[in-house]
Protein backbone atom coordinates (compact mmCIF):
# COMPACT_ATOMS: atom_id res chain seq x y z
CA UNK A 1 0.00 0.00 0.00
CA UNK A 2 2.15 2.69 -1.14
CA UNK A 3 -0.35 5.55 0.76
CA UNK A 4 0.51 4.05 3.96
CA UNK A 5 4.06 3.26 3.09
CA UNK A 6 4.53 7.61 2.13
CA UNK A 7 2.95 7.82 5.17
CA UNK A 8 5.15 5.76 7.20
CA UNK A 9 8.42 7.54 5.89
CA UNK A 10 6.89 10.44 6.81
CA UNK A 11 6.03 10.12 10.21
CA UNK A 12 9.52 8.50 10.72
CA UNK A 13 10.98 11.80 9.70
CA UNK A 14 8.99 13.82 11.91
CA UNK A 15 9.79 12.10 14.91
CA UNK A 16 13.56 12.29 14.45
CA UNK A 17 13.18 15.98 13.78
CA UNK A 18 10.50 16.45 16.88
CA UNK A 19 13.33 14.58 18.60
CA UNK A 20 16.10 16.81 17.60
CA UNK A 21 14.14 20.50 17.80
CA UNK A 22 13.39 19.37 21.26
CA UNK A 23 17.12 18.24 22.06
CA UNK A 24 18.31 21.91 20.76
CA UNK A 25 15.98 23.82 23.10
CA UNK A 26 17.95 25.56 26.00
CA UNK A 27 16.58 24.22 29.29
CA UNK A 28 14.18 26.72 31.41
CA UNK A 29 17.06 26.94 33.96
CA UNK A 30 18.89 28.92 31.53
CA UNK A 31 15.96 31.37 31.41
CA UNK A 32 16.76 33.17 34.30
CA UNK A 33 20.05 33.62 33.55
CA UNK A 34 20.04 34.44 29.85
CA UNK A 35 16.95 37.09 31.25
CA UNK A 36 19.75 38.61 33.89
CA UNK A 37 22.90 38.56 31.33
CA UNK A 38 20.91 39.42 28.17
CA UNK A 39 21.81 36.26 25.88
CA UNK A 40 21.18 37.22 22.47
CA UNK A 41 19.61 33.45 22.05
CA UNK A 42 16.29 34.25 23.30
CA UNK A 43 14.48 34.48 19.39
CA UNK A 44 15.92 31.29 18.52
CA UNK A 45 14.09 29.61 21.72
CA UNK A 46 10.91 31.32 20.64
CA UNK A 47 11.31 29.79 17.26
CA UNK A 48 12.23 26.11 18.18
CA UNK A 49 9.19 26.33 20.60
CA UNK A 50 7.26 27.78 17.83
CA UNK A 51 8.74 24.56 15.28
CA UNK A 52 8.49 22.06 18.34
CA UNK A 53 4.72 22.77 18.39
CA UNK A 54 3.85 22.39 14.66
CA UNK A 55 5.89 19.29 13.93
CA UNK A 56 3.97 18.09 16.64
CA UNK A 57 1.34 18.55 15.85
CA UNK A 58 1.91 17.57 12.12
CA UNK A 59 3.08 14.32 14.11
CA UNK A 60 0.51 13.51 15.60
CA UNK A 61 -2.06 14.28 12.73
CA UNK A 62 0.05 11.98 10.48
CA UNK A 63 -0.48 8.88 12.95
CA UNK A 64 -3.54 9.46 13.50
CA UNK A 65 -4.55 9.04 9.56
CA UNK A 66 -2.13 5.60 10.37
CA UNK A 67 -3.95 4.61 12.38
CA UNK A 68 -7.68 5.68 10.19
CA UNK A 69 -5.79 3.31 7.40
Amino acid sequence: NIPQLILSIVDVAAAIFLIAVVLLQSGKSAGLSGAIAGVPGQDLDAKLAKLTKWVAIGFVVITFVMCLL
